[in-house]
C-alpha cells in the first residue's frame, strides 16, 4: 500500500502542508476565522457582492417560486426558467450570441475544452493556466503543448508546424500572478492559423473593461476575435456557479457533448435569479470598480517603496513575490498575529521557489483597512531581509 502518512510528513517537512479555516458568518472583510476576527485581504470577492443586500433579497425572493434544489440534470428535469433567464443575461452581458451555466468554473473549464478537442487534436495551453484548464485538457485526450507564459511568438510558431484542430487556450487574468494575457496579439495568431481561441475570464468578468464585462471587451475584442469565454460567479458576481459564452453553434455542441454539463444536477434556481441581480448592480456601479482600483494604485506604489517585490498586476490580485515556503508561512503568521489574513500560496500551485503572499483587495475594503495592511507590512518588513527581496 501506498505509503500516505509518509507523504503527509514530507509535505509538512517542505512547508507544502495545507490546513482549512472554519470561517463563520458572511464573506466579507471582516471575517471571524477558528473563532478569531480577522481582516482578510485574500478573498475573490474583488467588488464586495457576495454579501450584498439587494443580492440576499433577490435569493430570498426568489425561494418561493423556485424552491431550493435543481433536482435533476439541465437534460432531464432541471432546467429552469431562472437558468434560461440567466444564461440570456451572460450573453447580453459578455457581448455574445448565447450561453450557458455551469456548476462550478472548474466544471466549465473542464467540460468545455474535453468537448471542444479530442484525440487527434491538438491543444494549446499557456504554462501559468489554472488547474481546472490543465485537467480539461488531461481529460481531453487531445496532445497537449505547453506555451511559455504570454510568449505569443512560441505559440505562433507552434500553430504554424502543427496540423488538424487546433484549440488555444489562456486565463484571462492570471489567478495567481494578477496579469492579463496578451488577448490581441492570442486573437490574431488564432486568426492566422485557423485555431479556436478559448479565454478563462474567471478574474477579469465584473472587474475590468466598460461596466465589468471583463477583459476580452476591455480591448475592444468580438465574438469573431474570441469565440469562447469562459466566466466564474463566485468571484467578483459573489454568487454561485459559472458559466461559457460563445457563438450559439458551439453551445449547442457544449449541450451534446460538455460531460460535466450533462451529468450533474443543476444548480439552485434560486442562485440564478440572485446571479441576474448581481449582474445588474455591476453594470451600473462603475464606483465600485473605481474604488478597488483606487486601493490596487495605492498599495502598488506603497508596498513597493517599502521594499517588497510586487509582480507586473494591474489587477485586484497584487501578489508579494517572496520566494521561500517557510518564509511566505512565516510572513503570513506575522500578519495573522495583527489582525490580518493573509495566505501564503506554495507549490504546486506555483512554480517551485516563488511561494508569495496572494493579497486581494475588495471594493469592500476602506482606505482605512488598506492603512492597517500596510502598516502590518512595514512592521513585518524584517521577517524578509535578504537583499534579493528588496525592489
Amino acid at each position: 500500500m501506498r505509503d500516505f502518512e509518509g507523504e503527509l510528513a514530507q509535505r509538512k517537512q517542505a512547508g507544502l502542508y495545507r490546513t482549512r479555516r472554519q470561517i463563520s458568518g458572511p464573506q466579507q472583510p471582516e471575517l471571524t476565522s477558528d473563532g478569531k476576527p480577522l481582516l482578510s485581504f485574500c478573498s475573490n470577492d474583488y467588488l464586495g457582492l457576495a454579501n450584498h443586500s439587494a443580492n440576499l433579497e433577490a435569493l430570498r425572493s426568489a425561494l418561493p417560486e423556485t424552491g431550493l434544489g435543481g433536482a435533476a440534470s439541465h437534460l432531464i428535469c432541471g432546467h429552469h426558467d431562472a437558468h434560461h433567464e440567466l444564461e440570456q443575461r451572460l450573453a447580453e452581458f459578455t457581448g455574445r450570441s448565447s450561453a450557458l451555466f455551469f456548476s462550478t468554473g472548474y466544471m466549465a473549464n473542464m467540460g468545455v475544452i474535453s468537448a471542444l478537442a479530442g484525440r487527434g487534436d491538438t491543444i494549446f495551453s499557456d504554462r501559468l493556466n489554472h488547474a481546472s484548464i490543465i485537467d480539461g485538457c488531461v481529460l481531453s485526450r487531445a496532445k497537449v503543448r505547453r506555451y511559455r507564459h504570454g510568449d505569443v511568438a512560441e505559440l505562433e510558431a507552434m500553430l504554424a508546424d502543427t496540423q488538424g484542430h487546433k484549440l488555444v487556450v489562456t486565463d484571462g487574468v492570471f489567478s495567481m500572478d494578477g496579469d492579463v494575457a496578451p488577448l490581441k496579439e492570442l486573437a490574431r495568431v488564432c486568426r492566422a492559423h485557423d485555431a479556436l481561441l478559448v479565454v478563462d475570464d474567471a478574474h477579469g468578468i465584473g472587474v475590468l473593461g466598460p461596466q465589468g464585462r471583463g477583459s476580452v471587451p476591455a480591448l475592444g475584442l468580438s465574438e469573431q476575435d474570441v469565440p469562447v469565454v469562459i466566466g466564474t460567479l463566485g468571484k467578483a458576481v459573489g454568487t454561485s456557479g459559472a458559466f461559457v459564452a460563445g457563438p450559439e453553434v458551439l453551445m449547442d455542441y457544449l449541450v451534446q457533448k460538455a460531460r460535466t454539463y450533462i451529468y450533474t444536477t443543476a444548480m439552485p434556481p434560486a442562485i440564478a435569479r440572485a446571479t441576474c441581480a448581481s449582474i445588474d448592480l455591476i453594470e451600473r456601479d462603475d464606483a465600485r470598480r473605481a474604488h478597488v482600483l483606487d486601493l490596487v494604485a495605492r498599495f502598488r506604489r506603497e508596498a513597493a517603496a517599502l521594499g517588497y517585490q510586487l509582480m507586473p498586476s494591474q489587477t485586484p490580485i497584487q501578489p508579494i513575490l517572496v520566494g521561500d515556503n517557510w518564509s511566505a508561512l512565516a510572513l503570513s503568521q506575522a500578519l495573522e498575529e495583527k489582525g490580518l489574513l493573509v495566505t501564503a500560496i506554495r507549490p504546486p500551485t506555483v512554480p517551485e521557489g516563488e511561494a508569495r503572499l496572494r493579497v486581494t483587495l475588495s471594493a469592500a475594503h476602506s482606505h482605512a483597512d488598506l492603512d492597517r495592511l500596510l502598516q502590518a507590512l512595514a512592521d513585518c518588513r524584517h521577517l524578509l531581509a535578504e537583499p534579493d527581496i528588496a525592489v
